[in-house]
This record gives C-alpha cells, structure tokens and sequence, in this order.
C-alpha cells in the first residue's frame, strides 16, 4: 500500500508539472498568435503594402491556366515571392535584404520564361525595393540585375520561343515603367531624409536658441540688478544703524533707498520689454526660416532702416507678418512668396503676397485674419486683402501716435 501510495504521489508530480508546462507553451502559443495578428506588415508604413498585394491577382489569375505539376509549382513559387516580399520590409541587415531581393529576381526571371511573360509585371515589387538602397553603388548593381532579369524572359519569348509577335509588345512601356520607378522612389526617400535631418537640426537649433537666451537673461539679471540690489542692502544696513544716531542722515538714506528701488523697477520693465518685443527684421529672418523649410521660395525687400512709432508698433507688425507667413505654409500651397515693407509719409505698410489657392480656401477667414485685424486695430491701422491670383495682404499702421482718450492711463 505504502508503494502504491508513493507511486500515486509520484504521478501525481508529473501530471501537475506536465500540466504546468502544457499551460505555459499554450500562453506562449497565444502570445505568439496575438502578435502575428498585427505584424503582417511594419505599421509605419501604413496601408501601402497590402495595396500593392492587388497586383498579386495577376499572376494568380495566370497560373489558373496551368495544369498539374506545373501549377503547383508556380503557385509555391507565388508563395515564396509573398514571403520574400513580407521579409523585405523587416530586415535591417543589407545581405539578407539582397537576398530576399535576388529570391523575387529570379521567381521572376523563372515564371516569366517557363509560365507567361506577363509574370514580369511582378517587376513593380522589386523595382519598389531597389529604390530604398541610399548607397549608389548598391542601387546601380540592383537596378542592372533588374533589368537584365525583365530583358532575358524578352528575348527569350521572341527569339527562342517565337511566341512574342511585334504586336504583343505592348509589355514593353509597361516594363520602361519599371526600371524608371526605382529613380523616383530613390529620389523621393533622399527628400524624406533630408526633411528629416532638417527638422531635426530646426528642432536643435530652436534648443540652442532657447538655451541661449535663457543664459543670456541671466546674465542680465545678475549685470543689471545684482550691483542696484546690493546698494539697497547696504543703504538698508546703513539706516539701521543711523536711525537712532543720526535721524535726518537716515531719512536722507531712506529716500535714496526708493529712489534706487524705482531705478531697479525701470530696468526690470525694460527687460521684460526687450525679452517680449520682436523686431520686425528678426521676425523676418525667421519667417525666411520657415518659409525655405515648407519649400516655399521667398522673396524680401525691406529697408535698411524704419522709423517706428514706438516699440510697441513694431512688435505688433512682427506678429502680423508671423500669423500671415504661418497660414501661407499651412493652407496655401504656394510655392512662392514675397514680403515687402516700405516706409511712406504717412504710414508704414507691409506686405505680404503668396501664389497659392487663394484666402478663401486657405481659411484666412477665420482666427488668423481676425489676429492681425485686433492687433492692427490697437495701432489705428487698416488691411486690405486680395485673392484673385493667390493672396495678397496689405497691412497699413500710421506713423503718428493716436491722441491719448481722456482718462486713459499709461505705465
């Protein structure tokens, strides 16, 4: 009974460890499941791999009129080609994606000879991939092993075969096509990576700037106010010892006490002015910044000097000109764009004139335009907006300083 007992025990053991491993290769199986069911295809490529999946119809519409071995073996083939197209946007590794691009070449190559020459249409999934090649060299031995494999399955049905006539060679635009594409994809992954490195070095730059100003406000802090602030702690220090000794000394003190205090408050002002206003030709600059990133040719014809009314006018006309360039790389589409000030008698008018689709569908009606109109309406001064060819705005503030109201107060 004893042993019958630890033979029970016993298998017992082994049926909760099999059942324990059992449980755990079934949640990796699961786990392994889930992930497949939205790793078909990278997500940062979004919906373009399963478009291209529609030409796959094609070849498998073709293979239809084969029979037997044959078609198995071109369906396994089409198979292999899927899988290789699959792996294509995955491997990181340059031999194993010349691999899998030499597996479709020679599908490719093979169907089209022994199948139909129209399997060479599956031409388009590689030429796709030779274009993602930035090295030159790489890209060149790709291209040429490409069109070596659409000219050989050709030749072979024209001069071997004879069953491609003069007629049937309406193949051949379509295979032009082909080898043309791989430029452009090339060509246009050069101008995604350099908009990328752009924006990051924009983005750096900003971080620079942001860094910069912030050391150099803290330098004006400390330069400005740290010798006012100290003489207001020794004539404080001074006074607590004269004003049971010296009286009148100490009063004499105190008032040079708020007088320093009220010199201090005037450089606090004027350094949160200078950190606030922006200067029409600094707003400028970065609007030429802007407008170069949206790929938006700029043209500018400023004076070397504007005679403002004030500070204040200047700092309201550089946010105007920020919100109109803002909309024309927003909603414009332009392709170019011309700033332009100029200082009459009266007046100072800015203007600003873009090539694009016009204000009525770049949505200057709203928020934007209604900005510029309050900014301008602080200062007494008008707008005018044109968009029969693009968009043009003509901003207008006085020269002279409005009458103050009566009872209207300033700091």
């Amino acid at each position: 009974m004893a042993k019958c007992s630890d033979s029970f025990r016993v298998s017992m053991s082994v049926y909760g460890i099999i059942n324990l491993y059992s449980a755990k290769t079934r949640s990796g199986v699961i786990q392994m499941v889930k992930q497949m069911k939205w790793k078909l295809f990278p997500k940062k490529y979004g919906y373009f791999p399963y478009v291209l999946l529609i030409y796959l119809f094609i070849p498998a519409a073709i293979l239809l009129e084969e029979e037997g071995g044959k078609q198995v073996a071109g369906y396994l083939l089409l198979l292999l080609f899927l899988i290789s197209y699959r792996q294509l946007y995955y491997v990181g590794d340059s031999r194993k994606f010349a691999f899998w691009l030499s597996v479709q070449m020679v599908i490719i190559c093979f169907q089209s000879i022994f199948y139909h020459y129209n399997l060479l249409y599956l031409g388009f999934f590689t030429a796709n991939f030779i274009g993602w090649y930035a090295n030159k060299k790489q890209f060149q031995i790709a291209w040429f092993a490409l069109m070596a494999i659409l000219v050989i399955p050709i030749m072979y049905h024209t001069l071997i075969a004879e069953n491609l006539s003069m007629q049937q060679l309406y193949i051949v635009p379509f295979l032009i096509v082909i080898l043309a594409s791989p430029f452009g994809i090339r060509s246009m992954n050069k101008n995604m990576q350099l908009e990328k490195e752009l924006d990051e070095a924009n983005a750096k730059i900003k971080e620079l700037v942001k860094r910069e100003e912030r050391t150099r406000i803290a330098q004006d802090l400390h330069d400005t106010l740290g010798h006012t602030l100290s003489l207001i702690t020794l004539k404080s220090q001074l006074v607590e010892r004269l004003i049971t000794k010296d009286t009148k000394r100490a009063k004499q003190e105190i008032k040079e006490i708020e007088t320093t205090s009220r010199t201090a408050l005037d450089q606090v002002r004027e350094l949160v002015t200078d950190m606030k206003a922006q200067t029409l030709q600094e707003e400028v600059t970065q609007a030429k910044q802007l407008l170069a990133a949206a790929n938006i040719e700029v043209y500018t014809y400023f004076p070397e000097r504007l005679t403002f009314a004030s500070s204040l006018v200047e700092h309201m006309l550089s946010l105007c000109l920020k919100e109109a360039v803002t909309n024309i790389v927003k909603h414009s589409q332009a392709s170019r764009c011309w700033l332009e000030c100029k200082e009459e008698d009266r007046a100072i008018v800015l203007r600003v004139k873009d090539n694009g689709v016009g204000a009525a569908k770049q949505g200057m009606g709203g928020n934007g335009l209604e900005g510029i109109k309050e900014r301008l309406a602080l200062l007494g001064g008008t707008f005018t907006i044109d968009s029969n060819h693009g968009t043009a705005l003509e901003m207008n503030v006085p020269k002279v300083k409005r009458p103050e109201k009566e009872g209207e107060v300033h700091a």
